[in-house]
This record gives C-alpha cells, sequence and structure tokens, in this order.
C-alpha cells in the first residue's frame, strides 16, 4: 500500500518498467496513434496517483488530488473496459492488453502481476469475500478467479480457466473450468 512519496515513486517506477521499454519515439508514436497501450500505462499511473492521495489526505488539496486522478482514472477506464479499484494490487501491476478487467474491491493482489486482458477477481455472488493472492500471478487472456479464493506466489492461471477453490502451495499452473493444478 502506497504510504509515503518514496513508495509512489517506486511503485511507478516498477510499474512503468513494462510501458517504457520503448525508445521515446515509440512512446511518442503510440501517444498521437492513441494506442492502447498508452492509454494503459497512463490508467496505471493515475491508479497509483489516487492510492497516494486516498491514503495520504493532504487536506483540501489532497482531496481535490485525489478526486481529479480517481475521475480520470474512471474515463480511461471506461474507454478501455477496466475496472482496478484503488489498493487491491501490490508494485509491478502489468495489463497487456484493454478490455473487460474487473477487480473487486475486497481483492488483494501481490507485487508484480501479470492480466492479459478479458479477466475478472471478484466475489462469487454468495458472499463478500474476495480472492487473495501472493505475488507473482499471471493471469491468462480470459482467466478468472471467483470467490473466497487463496493462492500462492508465482501462479500462472492458464487462458479462460475458472478458478474457484484454493490452491495451496506456490509455482503453480491453473487450467480449466474449474481450475486444477497442471
Amino acid at each position: 500500500m502506497i504510504q509515503t512519496k518514496k513508495d509512489l515513486i517506486d511503485y511507478l517506477s516498477r510499474d512503468m518498467s513494462f510501458y517504457y521499454c520503448q525508445s521515446r519515439k515509440e512512446r511518442f508514436v503510440y501517444r498521437i496513434t492513441h494506442d492502447p497501450i498508452f492509454y494503459i500505462a497512463k490508467y496505471i499511473r493515475l491508479l497509483r496517483i489516487e492510492e497516494y492521495y486516498f491514503n495520504v489526505k493532504k487536506g483540501k488539496v489532497g482531496t481535490f488530488f485525489y478526486l481529479w486522478s480517481f475521475r480520470r482514472k474512471n474515463n480511461i477506464g471506461n474507454k478501455l473496459g477496466i475496472k482496478i479499484p484503488k489498493n487491491t494490487f501490490g508494485p509491478g501491476l502489468t495489463i497487456y492488453h484493454h478490455g473487460e478487467i474487473i477487480v473487486n474491491e475486497k481483492a488483494q493482489i501481490g507485487a508484480d502481476a501479470k492480466l492479459h486482458g478479458g479477466n475478472c477477481i471478484g466475489n462469487n455472488g454468495k458472499n463478500d469475500e474476495a480472492p487473495q493472492i501472493g505475488d507473482g500471478l499471471d493471469l491468462g487472456i480470459g482467466a478468472k478467479i471467483i470467490g473466497d479464493v487463496s493462492l500462492g506466489n508465482n501462479i500462472c492461471v492458464g487462458a479462460n480457466a475458472v478458478v474457484t477453490k484454493s490452491f495451496s502451495g506456490d509455482n503453480l499452473t491453473l487450467i480449466g473450468i474449474p481450475a486444477r493444478k497442471r
């Protein structure tokens, strides 16, 4: 969770390492051609700024910047089909593709998560419990994690898999509907 300006800088540098590995010329082309990758990076940057001002709350100015970043993030998210609440992901969040990424506000995901698009991390509709996931999640395209699920570190969820139960242990690959260890 971002608590200081140093935390914000650390989170942003880890988040943006994927998006800024291209040259300045490539980033300029992404910007002027309205490439989704430019807007995904902007969405993540605004998410981190929103988290910083929400957690720190520096009076009226802090509240203003919190609301400003929250609104801008939501505007971009609505265009991209992404909804990620504040304080759900650790540093190093990477989103490869835009389109239908929904995360429950009670979910907790560790550092270095990778989302490939068409993902849902949410509750099962029966209760308010949401997934608790360790570091190094790699969620394939169309994959879902639903319900009161606990997953360890370095979990890879295959394309279109649906995880509905907890798996103990680290370094697992989960595939199928419902998901099982590979």
